[in-house]
């Protein structure tokens, strides 16, 4: 299946430099500071801006879509995708920075400045995405795949946005040329409307009878896609059966991508989870490291697992190496070892996981143990790693044990694409687990010791705040 590459940074700045055009008159500092504020296109700027603006926009909304991905962001900017999984235990903090260090310590303020930049990122997405359809539907309307493409991007980042945060999430909109502030949202709510725009992703990209607008290429990736990102929400709202059936004519073979350049940016997980220790920021999360056991993570990087290729142990007596901090040992991933490595965001096995979790829910042990060792049994792809077919796992005994296998297999199925914390919070909230079985809990690897804290997801940060609607998270659970 073909992977669909983000453009060129330049033609995003084409497409902002529209976008900038309506915002002229705004206030400068309230457009910058606002992380509901899209960019706004007024209804008489789509007919002059012709099929090249629309264009230009519709491919800026992809790279605001590629910045909101565990490989967005440049630099030291980290996205929520990729605090999601620190807050977990995929990754562990190397770094000088306070606001990466509380993340993994799992005592996040709601004035980390990283965090603040990330959700500002996540959040303003939609607008752009919003900018997008109506400008492709002004100007060429009979390029459903890439409305429906739009909407499946859109339904992503609202399924983003609850798995990771706290409830409490205000939604804007832009109607018109005019923005309207949305009122604090439970997750459960931004979920359904994640599945609205999944669902029109969808309706768009099936060919009908009599319609051959969507007999195209991208119509089927983006098919596949948006069933992918649906069954995904389902699995959030607990609906397991129909996820299972939104992706039934998933391909294992699927994947939809996103893809780097070297002359625009980089893959951020190669540059701040990288084998440079003059760079890295973060090492592969373990079961053990310097303070001791670990209860309850993963030893991603101990286990050797194929998924989950690593150079360096979590050990300081057998490994010399060290990370950005020059205390934490550097234990390097080695999937995207390359600076322009692609990330996928959906494949064909997140639809068998999906299916196998129905099982699951099912008591079918036997049907989920199936649909694992059927994955293990053939070579599979994820982004640029190989991974051999895996020898078959034994079907656990109970089905206390079949959920800890289960959801084992999918971390190291999904690991560093930010699925990870989203289970974690769904082993409390739909599995009956408590947070002290399912989190890393002990002593952390910095501060002296200290112990983890009890966050189990991303706060809303102060920015929010300007948004009179908003005062703080309706609660921090699962």
């Amino acid at each position: 299946m073909k992977a669909f590459r983000i453009r060129p940074r330049r033609t995003l700045i084409v497409a902002l430099a529209a976008l900038a055009v309506s915002a002229s008159a705004c206030n400068v500092r309230d457009e910058l500071l606002s992380p509901q504020q899209p960019g706004t296109i007024l209804p008489g700027d789509l007919s002059s801006a012709g099929i090249a603006g629309a264009e230009a926009i519709r491919v800026g909304a992809l790279g605001r879509f590629q910045q909101i991905t565990p490989g967005g962001g440049n630099g030291n900017q980290t996205e929520a995708t990729l605090l999601g999984d620190l807050l977990g235990d995929v990754w562990k903090s190397g770094d000088t920075f306070s606001q990466h260090n509380e993340t993994d310590q799992r005592i996040v303020q709601t004035n980390n400045s990283v965090l603040s930049t990330a959700y500002s990122d996540l959040t303003r997405t939609r607008g752009f995405y919003h900018d997008a359809i109506s400008a492709i539907n002004a100007v060429e309307p009979d390029k459903v795949a890439e409305v429906a493409e739009q909407y499946f991007i859109m339904g992503y980042s609202e399924m983003l946005l609850a798995e990771l945060f706290c409830n409490g999430a205000p939604l804007g909109e832009t109607h018109d040329g005019t923005f309207t502030l949305g009122p604090p949202l439970t997750n459960a709510a931004v979920y359904a409307i994640a599945i609205t725009h999944l669902d029109s992703a969808l309706a768009l990209a099936t060919t009908k009878p009599g319609n051959v607008k969507a007999d195209t290429v991208l119509a089927a990736s983006i098919r596949n896609a948006a069933a992918i990102a649906k069954a995904r929400t389902l699995v959030d709202q607990g609906k397991f059966t129909e996820a299972a059936a939104a992706v039934a004519g998933v391909p294992t073979s699927y994947t939809y991508n996103v893809t780097f350049s070297q002359t625009t940016n980089d893959n951020n997980v190669w540059g701040l989870a990288g084998q440079i220790s003059t760079r890295a920021r973060f090492v592969v999360g373990d079961s053990f490291d310097i303070q001791g056991t670990l209860k309850n993570a993963l030893p991603f990087a101990s286990a050797k697992d194929p998924r989950v290729p690593t150079i360096g142990s979590p050990l300081p007596a057998l490994n010399t190496q060290r990370t950005f901090d020059g205390i934490t040992p550097l234990v390097a991933q080695q999937i995207w070892v390359n600076r322009c490595d692609p990330i996928p965001v959906a494949t064909g096995i997140d639809a068998r996981l999906a299916e196998a979790e129905a099982r699951l829910q099912a008591s079918d042990i036997a049907g989920m143990m199936t649909i694992l060792n059927a994955l293990r049994a053939s070579p599979q792809t994820l982004g640029p790693l190989a991974v051999p077919a895996m020898a078959a796992l034994a079907t656990p005994a109970t089905q206390t044990d079949a959920v800890s296998l289960f959801f084992r297999e999918k971390a190291f199925w999904q690991f560093g694409r930010g699925n990870r914390l989203g289970d974690l919070r769904r082993l409390i909230r739909q599995y009956g687990r408590d947070q002290a079985d399912v989190f890393p809990t002990g002593k952390f690897h910095k501060a002296g010791g200290a112990a983890y804290g009890a966050d189990v997801n991303l706060p809303i940060t102060d920015n929010e705040k300007q948004n009179q609607l908003f005062t703080g998270c309706i609660d921090r659970k699962a």
